[in-house]
């Protein structure tokens, strides 16, 4: 039921983070603000395939 999902930054485009999605409750794309090590600040990270 669920599915696992990458979490990329949007300022380097770095896959951070995975997690898991139930994608028949929720359709569009996920979009926290976590760290990221690279970029060493809290930038938004978005869903990717």
């Amino acid at each position: 039921m669920r599915d696992l999902i990458h979490l990329q930054c949007t300022e380097c485009k770095r896959k951070n983070y995975t997690t898991t999605k139930n994608k028949k409750k929720h359709q569009e794309k996920l979009e926290t603000k976590k760290y990221c090590p690279f970029c060493r600040a809290h930038k938004p990270h978005k869903e990717v395939k």
